[in-house]
């Protein structure tokens, strides 16, 4: 496994810690990275995810709660829920990684750790998500 779907996965991880804790997550990174051993070069990639992710946070929500009609923000599993806030955090705030790089790592990391329909369901909402991004799919700006 490679160090950017391994960080993927600590940001993953701490997000799905959070968010079972009710917002609260380890006092500092440090702490979650005892508790969550990584590599130095893992822990230099997830962090900016993790950071990005917590400041933007309201907006992901804001943006999912959009795409789920059907679906009751608090009732998509905790696993589908970080996994989407990952994905639309990188496809929106992070230029360096193209967003298809995006969607399919978060399918990889829903098929993982989510249920049976966790892949499809994340990839059908990353789907419509993509539609309001204004930049090239397959392009990173270096």
């Amino acid at each position: 496994m490679g160090k950017r779907h391994s960080a993927r996965r600590s940001a993953l991880q701490y997000h799905f810690w959070r968010d079972l804790h009710g917002g609260d997550g380890p006092e500092t990174l440090a702490e979650f990275w005892e508790l969550c051993p990584a590599k130095t070069s893992v822990q230099q990639f997830a962090q900016p995810l993790i950071e990005g992710m917590l400041q933007h946070l309201p907006e992901i929500d804001d943006r999912i709660t959009r795409y789920c009609e059907n679906y009751e923000f608090r009732r998509i599993s905790a696993v589908d829920r970080n996994v989407l806030r990952l994905g639309i955090y990188e496809m929106f705030y992070r230029d360096d990684i193209p967003p298809v790089v995006s969607i399919n790592e978060a399918i990889e990391l829903a098929k993982e750790f989510g249920g049976p329909d966790s892949g499809r369901f994340v990839n059908g909402i990353l789907d419509r998500v993509k539609d309001d991004l204004s930049r090239p799919l397959r392009d990173a700006k270096v």
